[in-house]
């Protein structure tokens, strides 16, 4: 069991920034797969990114060129650095983990117009 807790979210405007944290109550370094999903009202969740041990990345279509994934093993923490926010980007952002089925308890962000 590892215990995920995620930080950072607020309200901005849109076009600004915002960077949230995930801490694992635990080593992340065995850890292959880490990732950021998000779920807006009446949706359902959705995928953001992910970031390998390897420190490769992928992105959602939707997210490309203005988020970025990192992490950090030294401090069990992932980060997701999101810039030139949108209205549409308003959800709960989860940090997850490949391979288990633990959730955090989210982190609101809400983009004004």
């Amino acid at each position: 069991q590892v215990q995920l807790v995620e930080s950072g979210g607020g309200l901005v405007q849109a076009g600004g920034s915002l960077r949230l944290s995930c801490a694992a109550s635990r080593s992340i370094f065995s850890f292959n797969t880490m990732g950021w999903y998000r779920q807006a009202p009446g949706k359902q969740r959705e995928f953001v990114a992910y970031a390998t041990k390897d420190a490769r990345t992928n992105y959602a279509d939707s997210v490309k060129g203005r988020f970025t994934i990192s992490r950090d093993n030294t401090k069990n923490a992932l980060y997701l650095q999101m810039n030139s926010l949108k209205p549409e980007d308003t959800a709960v952002y989860y940090c997850k983990i490949w391979g288990y089925t633990d959730w955090g308890q989210g982190t609101q962000v809400t983009v004004s117009s």
